[in-house]
Parts: structure tokens; C-alpha cells; sequence
């Protein structure tokens, strides 16, 4: 049976996959705003139990056919260990159809254009990667360990290798100070990127230590109320330009639920927007009290 080391999670759209630890942690895990792993140090899961696991599935549940593999950056494996759980993922799993995990920017530093392309023929579909802002003071102030420039630069590669890549930013990071400096470069950045997806997150502050606006840094700083958000999230749509990008804000730490494509949808989703900020107590805003990271 598979076995798992909590805390554990996956991004919305993989509600459905069937989740295999290939590693614990996160190799940064320096990010002011993060406390998904706080308590859980990095470390490489040994080869024998995550294959122990993916055989059980294979005897027991042989026709799972979406696979993704935490943790929080399952990517900064080495291409020969990746490929070989690849092989063994889609040698078990016989109805396998994809496979998916979280990657930091900085994986992409230590693996070749060559190497990503080896990795997608051998199974690997799509990669889910923090952006957080495009701004580069954010950037600096929440420990993200890459700027704007190299973000772009090393999201090229897993693109040019074919690479599907679902990207996700953070709405309020930047506070009311930041906040349209934030939204603009970030849809800057997304558009020169032009990921697959697009998803924004709204920041929600939790315990921590060091606290997030310690590490941030700034006296000015606090966090949005949920029309500042939404205002925040309007200016990011409005200055995304690349055309075909899925844009979501699904997650459960959003105040308002949006899905479309940009450029197709991006009218009817400014109009949601608007009508949102005209009724504060429109029953499609989501109350603090649903809120979940």
C-alpha cells in the first residue's frame, strides 16, 4: 500500500491523480509565505519504497490513469533517477496516461533542454510552477532565490522541450504598496512566458516562523481586504496579452472563482470582476470563513 508522509499536497486540478512521494520537502523551502513544509525537512525518497508502492498500485489499481508525484519539487531529481521512475510508473500503471509534479524555477538551472525533452518522452506531461510575482522587489522580499529575468529564462526550457507547464502567481503578496507594480509585472512576465495555464492564489498568512512579514520586510505592509484583491486580480487580467492562456482562480484561498481563456474570455472575466466589486455582498464572493489554503 502507499504510505504517505504528511504534510501532503497537489494542486486543485490533480484532485483526481493518484499521488506518489518521489521526494519529501522542498529543496528551497525559503519562500517567506510558505508553511507547507516548514516542519518536514528535504530529502529524497529511497528508490525501494517509492518502488515498492508504484507495484501495489500496479497490482491493485493497474487502470489509474493520472499520475503526480510530490512533493514540493519533485523536479529537482536527476534526469537518469526521474526517467527511471517514469518507466516505472507507465511499466506498472497500464492505463497510465499522464504524469505531472511541482517544480521550482531553480530545477531548470541543473537540467538541459536535452534532458527535459527525454523526460517528456518518457511521460512527463505537464509541471506546476511557482511564479509567485513578476516583480522583482516581491521577489526579494519573500526569499524566492530567482528574479524576473531568470524566471523567464528557465521556464524556456521545459516549454522549448514540449513541456506543458501550469503556472501560479500570488494575489497580495506585495501588499497595497506593491500591489499594482505586482499585478502588472507578473501579467508581463506570464506573458512572455505564455504557460498553459495561468493561476492566481490569494496570499493568506499563517503561522510561521520566521513570521512572512518579518521576512518581507516592510513596515507599510498588510495584507489585502477582499476588494483590494480583487482590484489586484483585475489589473493582472487586464495586463495579460498572449493569447491561449488558461487562466484560473479556483483555489479555495480566492475570494472569486474564475476560469476562462485569455484573450477569448478576458471581457466576461473583468465583467465578473466588476460586477463583484459593485456587490460586496454578492453571494459568488467567497467569505473568510471558507477560505483554505
Amino acid at each position: 500500500m502507499i504510505r504517505y508522509r504528511e504534510p501532503l499536497y497537489r494542486p486543485p486540478s490533480e484532485a483526481h491523480s493518484l499521488i506518489f512521494q518521489a521526494t519529501w520537502g522542498c529543496s528551497h523551502n525559503r519562500c517567506a509565505f510558505c508553511v507547507s513544509y516548514q516542519q518536514k525537512p528535504f530529502r529524497v525518497r529511497p528508490k525501494e519504497e517509492l518502488f515498492t508502492e508504484i507495484e501495489w498500485a500496479g497490482r491493485e489499481i493497474p487502470s489509474v490513469d493520472r499520475v503526480f508525484l510530490a512533493d514540493g519539487d519533485a523536479l529537482v531529481l536527476s534526469s537518469n533517477k526521474l526517467l527511471a521512475i517514469l518507466e516505472k510508473l507507465y511499466a506498472e500503471l497500464t492505463g497510465l496516461k499522464r504524469v505531472t509534479m511541482y517544480a521550482c524555477p531553480q530545477n531548470f538551472k541543473k537540467k538541459s533542454v536535452e534532458e527535459l525533452k527525454g523526460l517528456r518522452e518518457a511521460g512527463l506531461t505537464m509541471l506546476y510552477v511557482g511564479l509567485e510575482s513578476g516583480h522583482d522587489e516581491v521577489l526579494r522580499r519573500i526569499h524566492k532565490g530567482v528574479d524576473s529575468r531568470e524566471i523567464i529564462e528557465l521556464c524556456r526550457k521545459p516549454t522549448e522541450a514540449g513541456i506543458d507547464l501550469s503556472i501560479t502567481c500570488i494575489l497580495g503578496l506585495g501588499g497595497p504598496r506593491l500591489s499594482q507594480e505586482h499585478a502588472v509585472a507578473t501579467a508581463q512576465v506570464l506573458d512572455r512566458i505564455t504557460p498553459k495555464y495561468a493561476s492566481a492564489l490569494t496570499l493568506m498568512i499563517e503561522p510561521r516562523e520566521p513570521s512572512f512579514e518579518e521576512v518581507f520586510g516592510d513596515p507599510d505592509w498588510r495584507p489585502l481586504d477582499a476588494a483590494e484583491s480583487l482590484a489586484e486580480c483585475r489589473v493582472l487580467i487586464e495586463n495579460m496579452h498572449a493569447d491561449g492562456i488558461t487562466f484560473r482562480s479556483n483555489h479555495a484561498s480566492n475570494y472569486l472563482a474564475l476560469a476562462g481563456e485569455l484573450q477569448a474570455d478576458k471581457a466576461r472575466l473583468l465583467e465578473q470582476i466588476d460586477t463583484a466589486l459593485a456587490k460586496p455582498d454578492s453571494p459568488f464572493i467567497r467569505p473568510e470563513f471558507l477560505r483554505r489554503l
